[in-house]
């Protein structure tokens, strides 16, 4: 149990390198549309290399089958899955520190509830009360800026975040729904979206028109040197790495306490990625209506935590 709280950690302290270094290059004059884009032009790259290595060429030309063949659907769910989803958070990181962003991020927890029952599955009520104890604790970190920023500025910060925790579960549930021949949606059942990273490239390229759209609109200067790098880096460190650690965790996991325990080592992000802001570009500690927020958002996720226990 020890070593899959261990793989989670990891996993959440790579994952914590997509605010931080978002951060860092919209501190550094990055355009947010470049940040955001350039991490699944690498994703796709780095993922096809690893199917075509570990998986062979009839798996990769088996994935592509499935995405050309449901074209579609595919750039249905990677536009909102992955596009509305990253763009979001991307350009958030120009209005709030990386650990406020990483701490409101938690709110998906409430997000991927909300999804859930609008696919038609129910939960305990105490669930939603754990719900609401995250969503203070968000309210509380966000709240904690009110006097450091501009209020306009905390909502640009705030509310990206919040609709991109609603987008990416809806993306992700699509592909389950149409995984398992659920609903008006496609009937994909194939072994194929079993391996998570198929599943990830699909979407991944099936959010290619949206990224195309977005920089025809939006119209960014060039991305500057730094910007091309550190995107490069988020795509490995949190798109392959923490991915494949915290798949790895889950898939070990026996019980279902266990599991929650796993998926609970998630919001070290938050800890992570406030280290590493006042390590790397010395952004000032919270303060203590800050820290209280974290306490509490952390407070919800043990309580999730343990409701998994008494209930395995």
């Amino acid at each position: 149990m020890v070593r899959l709280i261990l793989i989670g950690l990891l996993s959440g302290f790579f994952f914590s390198s997509t605010f931080v270094l978002n951060r860092i290059m919209s501190l550094s004059g990055g355009h947010w549309v470049w940040s955001a884009s350039l991490r699944y032009a690498y994703m796709i790259l780095f993922l096809t290399v690893w199917l075509l290595v570990f998986r062979g060429t009839a798996a990769f030309a088996r994935t592509m089958g499935l995405f050309f063949n449901h074209l579609a659907f595919w750039v249905a769910v990677g536009s909102i899955g992955f596009g509305a989803f990253y763009a979001l958070i991307c350009f958030s990181a120009d209005y709030a520190p990386g650990w406020i962003v990483a701490t409101t991020w938690q709110f998906t927890i409430i997000a991927t509830l909300v999804v859930l029952s609008a696919f038609g599955r129910r939960f305990p009520r105490r669930i939603w009360l754990f719900s609401t104890i995250v969503f203070a604790g968000v309210f509380l970190v966000n709240l904690s800026q009110a006097g450091a920023v501009d209020s306009a500025e905390l909502i640009k910060g705030a509310l990206p975040v919040l609709i991109a925790a609603f987008c990416y579960p809806i993306g992700n549930q699509m592909v389950w729904e149409a995984k398992t021949g659920h609903g008006r949606l496609p009937d994909i059942s194939d072994p194929m979206l079993e391996h998570p990273f198929a599943k990830v490239l699909l979407m991944s390229l099936g959010s290619v028109p949206f990224w195309i759209l977005l920089v025809v609109v939006t119209a960014p200067p060039p991305p500057v040197g730094g910007q091309i790098v550190n995107t490069a880096l988020v795509a490995l460190f949190s798109g392959v790495m923490a991915t494949s650690l915290f798949l790895f965790a889950r898939n070990e996991s026996k019980t279902g306490s266990q599991l929650a325990a796993v998926d609970a080592t998630q919001s070290s992000e938050v800890i992570f990625a406030l280290a590493g802001e006042i390590l790397i570009i010395g952004a000032a500690p919270p303060n203590a209506l800050g820290v209280l927020g974290i306490v509490v958002t952390g407070a919800g996720l043990a309580l999730f935590v343990r409701f998994q226990e008494t209930s395995a």
